[in-house]
């Protein structure tokens, strides 16, 4: 649109022709996407196959140069398209808003004039006496901010409830309804026209120069002008996800789009899809693929240490995504939040019969060491247990904040984290293909008491079949049973050298025990706790009084006597440093639990 908006265009208008142009833009990204797949595979690729020579290789020069053409005009044809529906989508609300008004003022019989200004009628109304008075009619304007606070009575202009004094007239009730529907009015021509400037804006950004040279910088503007057309349009676009749904309600719902509108979120929202549960996981990946350098990138502008520690470990994953590596990988969620946010699959878990989630504990945050360490702990998973069975997928899950410190450690963490890993699980399973997908719950340290904490919940971890504790200091739990999965399917992996199996119960911290090696903590704990089955989160996982099935993992070096400190800790998923935990952990995600090695509980 141009000019200056009315409210009679406002009123008029058919927003439909919006999409509709919306669409023409669309075909015509479409043609140029199936253009350029033309070029490149059954023109240029069968020159460089067949063909060696200068005039060879100055065809597939001037061919690229076409690839690239069409390459611009599929993007920016696809961001004027998702523009004019995100303009057609933002003035509905506006011309509603108009519409009831002019309803209205049509119901009082009032008259709506040009300018937007309301005529009323004349009124009889009583004064104090009783006597009946006619309030002349008059004519309101409208203000399209909040109404000043009432003229005191007998200021100038203002009516009076006391007819006959000079200087006073009778009020006429019409008086405030009228001026009422006139705001209305001016407020929501006022609102039509900054969002019409607003897309106005943003459509003449996209807008190229004639007989412009389509180079690779030119695409790098492509990015830019995506960024414009999201911070437009991304309103009209977040609306539309059912965000506040299952993820069953989600998966239907992404379903249900049309291709281009699915293409139109993928290349302007990726951010809004990338860690929707339900969303396929493929889909996902693209989405986080496509958002992962525009958050490098926008946090490159920030500083702080904190900042920079995550920036750096979002380009070592950005580095990764770029390897070929097997089992691939699937990026299902990335984030700044918090301690960070990552989401890592190996191997797709939708199309996977075999799917393990592991839940990462004490000192996890998005950092190094999380993308060199803790995340090669699900790549060693899925490589194990693909080794059994090909169709496997290990996620790391790093999707709540893991408490820091040891000293600052309390269940907060696990309750805040539990309902998310229980969402992110049902996306799992609503979005995997097979009809009934073998899954596994996976926490280590800290985590196990998320994971705890979300079998706890009501109706447990939706479609888990098996749940896995390693290294645990507890999961707030005193039975193997309260996990939903029957005893017979809660695993345990507890090396007698890990520190973090033995931590002592509060009232024992509270008695000066602290950690002090696991030999000083049985000592003290002989005297208070007959069996030494209680942990600072409850019952020990290992104990027979919890009644899981615990599995042999290697004790791994004593915490001082030979320097081990946490060593043992960090160890269960490593088939270099403990074989028989990594074999066992593989056999129970690839649905070979039959197989594990066991181990006498404590």
């Amino acid at each position: 649109m141009t000019g200056t908006l009315t409210w009679q265009q406002l009123r008029d208008l058919k927003t439909s022709e919006l999409t509709e142009a919306g669409d023409k833009w669309h075909e015509v990204s479409g043609r140029s996407a199936s253009d350029r797949v033309r070029v490149d595979r059954a023109m240029t690729a069968k020159i460089t196959e067949t063909q060696e020579s200068d005039a060879a290789t100055a065809a597939v020069g001037r061919l690229r140069r076409l690839s690239r053409n069409f390459q611009y005009l599929q993007s920016e044809c696809g961001l004027v398209r998702t523009a004019l529906n995100g303009l057609a989508g933002d003035l509905v609300g506006p011309q509603n808003q108009l519409k009831r008004a002019l309803a209205d003022a049509a119901a009082l019989n009032f008259t709506v004039h040009e300018d937007g200004s309301v005529s009323y009628p004349a009124a009889q109304v009583e004064d104090l006496a009783g006597a009946e008075q006619e309030a002349p009619g008059g004519r309101s304007q409208g203000s399209s901010r909040l109404p000043l606070e009432p003229p005191a009575l007998g200021s100038p202009g203002q009516p009076s409830l006391y007819p006959g004094y000079s200087g006073f007239r009778p009020v006429n009730p019409n008086a405030a309804k009228a001026q009422d529907v006139a705001d209305r009015i001016a407020r929501a021509v006022r609102s039509a026209r900054e969002i019409d400037a607003r897309y106005a804006k943003t459509l003449n950004g996209l807008r190229a120069e004639k007989g412009l040279d389509v180079t690779a910088a030119t695409l790098k503007d492509v990015a830019r002008d995506t960024a414009d057309v999201r911070s437009t349009a991304g309103k009209h676009l977040a609306e539309g996800i059912p965000q506040d749904k299952s993820p069953a309600e989600r998966k239907k719902w992404w379903d249900g789009l049309a291709d281009e509108q699915r293409q139109e979120y993928l290349k302007v929202a990726p951010d809004l899809i990338g860690g929707l549960d339900g969303i396929p996981a493929a889909v996902r990946d693209e989405a986080n693929r496509t958002y992962l350098p525009v958050l490098i990138e926008e946090m490159g502008h920030r500083g702080g240490d904190d900042v920079k520690t995550k920036l750096d470990a979002l380009r070592m994953i950005q580095g990764k995504l770029d390897e070929p590596g097997h089992p691939p990988m699937f990026l299902l969620g990335i984030g700044d939040e918090g301690n960070g946010r990552a989401i890592v699959s190996y191997g797709n878990p939708d199309t996977s019969r075999h799917v393990a989630a592991y839940v990462p504990g004490l000192g996890t945050k998005l950092d190094d060491e999380f993308v060199d360490d803790t995340m090669k702990r699900a790549q060693d998973t899925a490589k194990g247990a693909q080794r059994l069975d090909p169709s496997t997928a290990s996620i790391i899950w790093l999707g709540y904040d893991a408490p820091q410190h040891v000293d600052v450690i309390s269940k907060g963490d696990a309750q805040r984290g539990a309902p998310a890993y229980n969402e992110f699980m049902a996306g799992i399973s609503v979005t995997n293909g097979n009809e009934d997908p073998h899954v596994t719950a996976i926490g280590h340290s800290y985590g196990s008491l998320t994971v705890g904490t979300a079998a706890e919940q009501s109706g447990g971890i939706p479609g888990v079949d098996d749940v896995i504790l390693l290294g645990s200091p507890g999961v707030d739990a005193q039975k193997a049973t309260e996990l939903g999965v029957g005893r017979d399917h809660v695993f345990v992996g507890a090396a007698d050298n890990d520190p973090v199996t033995h931590l002592p119960t509060k009232g024992e911290v509270a008695l000066g025990w602290g950690l002090g090696g696991p030999t000083g903590v049985r000592v003290g704990r002989d005297l208070f706790d007959v069996g030494n089955d209680d942990l600072y989160f409850g019952k020990d996982p290992a104990s027979a009084a919890f009644g899981a099935q615990r599995f042999e993992v290697d004790d791994g070096p004593r915490m001082i006597l030979e320097g081990g400190l946490f060593e043992a800790h960090s160890q269960y998923f490593d088939p270099a440093k403990d074989q028989e935990s990594a074999a066992n952990i593989a056999r129970i995600v690839s649905g070979r639990s039959e197989e594990i090695v066991m181990e006498d509980h404590r």
